[in-house]
């Protein structure tokens, strides 16, 4: 029996990688995630599973678009690199502590959904909704079905 589609929540800062990024290369490795616990979600993820992509750290953080878990999880290169930013002399190629998923663009939102906006659904979205919960900063969260369909009918409309 097939495993059922799940969701994800992937933030980028988009002066580093871009919805608009995304969308020319079509498909990418979702490097540099050094948090365990976004770590540990992107192990779970499976090809077919749904991302929304969110812009963070920028003027208007939100949603900007839809991507595809195009890849199962597998060791992310740049722990090896010496001249890598996200190098970690600690992983082993026999034992790797850092894992990336490839992320295949779906299609950019006619403009970004707003954090702001988000937060104003929050009773919809639920408490245990880690985006807009206080202090979650993790750069890959799960989303329910629930929520996913909630925020795709936030989707502004060009």
């Amino acid at each position: 029996m097939p495993t059922p589609r799940r969701y994800w929540l992937m933030k980028s800062e988009p002066d580093s990688f871009s919805i608009d990024d995304l969308a020319r290369v079509g498909t990418e490795p979702w490097n540099g995630v050094r948090n365990y616990q976004a770590r540990n979600h992107m192990r779970q993820m499976k090809p077919g599973d749904g991302v929304l992509f969110y812009h963070s750290s920028c003027p208007v953080p939100g949603i900007a678009g839809l991507a595809t878990v195009a890849t199962e999880a597998y060791p992310d290169p740049t722990q090896f690199d010496r001249k890598s930013d996200y190098y970690d002399p600690k992983s082993t190629r026999e034992d790797p502590r850092w894992s990336l998923v490839d992320v295949k663009f779906d299609r950019k939102f006619a403009s970004v959904l707003p954090l702001e906006e988000i937060k104003q659904h929050a009773d919809a979205l639920g408490d245990e909704f880690a985006l807009i919960k206080r202090g979650t900063r993790l750069s890959v969260l799960p989303v329910t079905a629930a929520q996913w369909k909630t925020l795709l009918k936030l989707e502004p409309r060009a």
